[in-house]
C-alpha cells in the first residue's frame, strides 16, 4: 500500500565521527516519538557519495569540519496543519526533553538547517 503524504520537515546537520552511534540512538528515540503522535515516516540518512563543492554543497552549507560527516534527514505528514500537530506533541514528549537535557549534544546545532516543504512529485514503488 502507498503512503500518502502531502508535507515534509527536512533537516541536514553534522556530526562528529566519534559522536555518530550517540547520534544514531538519538534518532532511533526521535523516530518513535514522531511516529506515536503520528507522523507518517520518520528517515535519517549519513552521507555517503557527499563531495565539498567549488560553489555550495552539504559539507560547506553545514560548515563541515574535519572528523565530520552529514545527516540528511526527513519526515513526512498528511499535511502541514497535520505537522504543526504532530509537532506540538513531540516537542512537549519527555523522551524528547530527556534527549534535549542530556549532557552531551551529539551534533552542532548551531550549523544544522531545516524547513518545511510542500512536495511537487511523490512517487514510489512496493517491493
Amino acid at each position: 500500500m502507498k503512503k500518502s503524504f502531502r508535507y515534509v520537515d527536512g533537516f541536514v546537520l553534522p556530526v562528529p565521527k566519534s559522536k555518530v552511534n550517540i547520534y544514531r540512538k538519538w534518532a532511533k528515540v526521535s523516530a518513535r516519538v514522531w511516529l506515536d503522535h503520528g507522523a507518517i515516516d520518520y528517515v535519517e540518512c549519513i552521507a555517503d557519495d557527499v563531495k565539498p563543492g567549488k560553489v555550495t554543497s552539504f559539507p560547506q552549507s553545514v560548515k563541515l569540519k574535519k572528523g565530520e560527516v552529514v545527516f540528511l534527514s526527513w519526515i513526512t505528514y498528511k499535511s502541514k496543519a497535520h505537522r504543526d500537530r504532530v509537532l506540538k506533541k513531540a516537542m512537549s514528549d519527555p523522551r524528547l526533553a530527556e534527549l534535549m537535557n542530556s549532557r552531551e549534544m551529539p551534533f552542532d546545532g548551531m550549523r544544522m538547517f531545516w524547513g518545511g516543504f510542500k512536495p511537487v512529485v511523490s512517487d514510489s514503488r512496493s517491493a
